[in-house]
């Protein structure tokens, strides 16, 4: 399934989480030399790059530079269906896992679980292979750089991000949890009531969020029964 995100804008606080900085450090590895990576990062902060469509091992973008518009895809390894199924028995592992990734947050312990069982779930620099329609003769390119700059703010804010582009996407994963549930393995189990009350949760928790955040930008009093 593809997903498209809109125009991003920078962060004003920048990548904050560990796994964002990680994505990061991939891109500073895949660029081939400053000379890429330094305009790449320009044409993120400065908006050059469209709207970010990604689906299972890829990315596509375009990338503004002066009057020209030049399209960037980006591909990366999926899990194999053994790896996606360890990868399921780890969200599973712990309660409480599906729901953080729900409300934006990526475990370390979940990551290292996954290492663990021979799941990769961050990449590093040789795994993001990237092709621009610009003459430049390096790839990544500048454009092709400034997507993955961007790709990571995505990533940042929402790790299932990082999932889909491993072939895991937000559905996949909670039909994959919700078929474990059913058939109930000697794993600890995950009921699907227990799904459901987490999503619920998290949505509860977005909506008081996005309150809370219009009050603060708005400079009213916060109540406490919103908190």
């Amino acid at each position: 399934m593809r997903t498209t995100f809109t125009r991003q804008t920078q962060p004003s606080r920048g990548v904050r989480s560990w796994w964002g900085k990680a994505w990061q450090r991939a891109v500073e590895e895949a660029a081939y030399s400053d000379a890429e990576l330094r305009p790449g990062r320009t044409h993120a902060r400065r908006g050059d790059v469209g709207a970010i469509s990604v689906e299972s091992g890829g990315l596509l973008a375009a990338c503004r530079d002066g009057d020209d518009a030049w399209t960037v895809q980006v591909s990366l390894p999926v899990l194999e269906e053994p790896a996606r199924r360890a990868l399921v028995e780890v969200v599973a592992a712990e309660a409480g896992r599906i729901a953080d990734l729900l409300a934006g947050n990526l475990a370390h312990d979940l990551v290292e679980h996954a290492e663990e069982v021979g799941v990769e779930l961050l990449p590093y620099g040789g795994e993001l292979v990237a092709t621009c329609t610009c003459p430049h003769y390096l790839d990544p390119c500048p454009h092709a750089i400034a997507v993955l700059v961007q790709t990571g703010w995505l990533v940042d804010t929402d790790p299932l991000v990082l999932f889909a582009l491993r072939g895991v996407d937000r559905d996949v994963l909670l039909a994959d949890l919700h078929a474990r549930a059913a058939t109930g393995p000697g794993a600890p189990p995950v009921r699907t009531a227990d799904l459901a009350d987490d999503v619920e949760l998290v949505v509860d928790a977005a909506v008081r969020a996005q309150r809370l955040v219009a009050l603060f930008e708005a400079g009213a009093e916060l109540p406490d029964g919103l908190v």
